[in-house]
C-alpha cells in the first residue's frame, strides 16, 4: 500500500450559520493548515498514488484567499471542509483541518 500527504495553507474566511448564539457567526479569517492523505495499491502509470500538484489545484485554487461562505453550498465548518477536501480529491483516505492552534477537524475513510 502506498500513501502520500501533502500539506496546504490556505488563507481564507468563513462565518458559520448557527442554531445558537456565538461569535463565529460573523465573518472571520484563518489560516488554514490542512493535511491530505491518499492511498492507493497501485502506482499510476507516473509512478504516483495522486500527483501533489493536482492536490494543490484541487484544494488550494478553491480555497485561497476566498470567503468560503461564497465558494461552498455548506455551512463552511472545519468538518465540512474536510469531508469536501476528502470527496475532491483521488484516492484520498483522510484529511486534516486545522482552523487555529488547538483546533482541528479530521475526516477519514
Amino acid at each position: 500500500m502506498y500513501t502520500v500527504t501533502k500539506r496546504l495553507e490556505v488563507s481564507a474566511a468563513h462565518h458559520l450559520v448557527l442554531d445558537y448564539e456565538s461569535k463565529c457567526e460573523n465573518l472571520d479569517g484563518h489560516n488554514w493548515i490542512i493535511y491530505v492523505t491518499c492511498r492507493a495499491k497501485e502506482l499510476d502509470r507516473n509512478g504516483m498514488v495522486v500527483d501533489f500538484k493536482k492536490i494543490k489545484q484541487l484544494v488550494h485554487t478553491k480555497m485561497d484567499h476566498q470567503n468560503l461562505n461564497e465558494v461552498f453550498d455548506f455551512n463552511p465548518t472545519a468538518e465540512n471542509i474536510a469531508k469536501w477536501i476528502c470527496d475532491a480529491v483521488p484516492h484520498c483516505v483522510k484529511v486534516t483541518v486545522q482552523e487555529s492552534e488547538g483546533n482541528v477537524a479530521v475526516y477519514e475513510l
